[in-house]
């Protein structure tokens, strides 16, 4: 997760699909104009960095939250595994990313099957053969189990997460845990489970840590354009402080309309296809 990336999948904002923002939990009302704008820029972000940015096309007319890439897949060495997100209105994203992928020569490598759910927040991967797997209101233990079926020659790791304000608010593993190298890992520690913080400690991975009036405006949520290449959503000004103490290159977006409102930061709002 840490490799430079050279190809990302991202899902534009589908016209007309923001009207339905109250029905999918959105904070407040994005703005249409707003949407288009920040995540063109936010494309123009990955491409800049050296990323090839592949554009899905397929659904999301009605679901504001299908720019939300990173969840209905899981990208292994075999393929795309299509997940099962746990949130209802969501449930027919991965057969539409399937598509996407197909158009775009990622082969599909496995498909979870409802009632075993998985969002794709709630995975890390540590290593090529560890998987890290929050299991919480969107990813429930069937569908840990089903990941561990279609990923057999890799270590599926699964943690309780926390209740924290209950299943009406997404809380995802990567809400609190973003890997920034194969050393370092940007965390909020009051929310993670012990088990998890001991492994990664085990495994020789140190913290840069957010601070408590920066986790809600998703201070742990960055995505790794690169080891030690970080973007992050603009406005958590002590965690970048850190992270660059920690020698880490922190490029940021705006994000009003397409994170904020939506509660989706970098990591969210792409899919992975390939890194070096």
């Amino acid at each position: 997760m840490t490799g430079r990336l050279e190809r990302v999948l991202v899902k534009p904002p589908a016209a007309g699909a923001w009207t339905a923002w109250r029905a999918y939990g959105w904070r407040a009302e994005p703005d249409s104009a707003g949407l288009d704008a920040e995540h063109e820029a936010f494309r123009v972000l990955l491409a800049d960095a050296g990323a090839e940015v592949v554009l899905g096309q397929t659904g999301g007319s009605s679901n504001p939250d299908a720019i939300y890439a990173y969840d209905p897949a899981l990208v292994a060495d075999s393929g795309a595994v299509l997940l099962m997100p746990g949130k209802e209105g969501r449930r027919r994203e991965p057969e539409e990313m399937g598509v996407d992928f197909m158009e775009a020569g990622v082969p599909l490598a496995g498909q979870l099957r409802f009632p075993a759910t998985v969002e794709g927040g709630d995975t890390v991967w540590l290593d090529e053969r560890t998987l890290l797997v929050g299991r919480g209101y969107r990813t429930n233990d069937a569908g840990i189990d089903g990941l561990r079926e279609l990923l057999p020659d890799v270590e599926v790791i699964g943690f309780d997460l926390p209740h924290y304000h209950g299943a009406g608010e997404v809380l995802h593993l990567m809400s609190f845990l973003s890997p920034l190298d194969v050393d370092l890992a940007v965390v909020y520690l009051p929310l993670m489970p012990v088990r998890l913080v001991e492994l990664l400690r085990d495994r020789g991975i140190e913290f840069v840590e957010v601070p408590d009036e920066e986790f809600e405006s998703m201070g742990p949520n960055v995505l790794a354009l690169g080891p030690r290449i970080a973007l992050a959503l603009e406005g958590n000004d002590e965690t970048r402080r850190r992270m660059e103490a920690a020698g880490v290159d922190v490029r940021t977006y705006k994000g009003d309309e397409i994170s904020r409102k939506g509660d989706g930061g970098p990591t969210c709002l792409t899919r992975p296809l390939l890194r070096a």
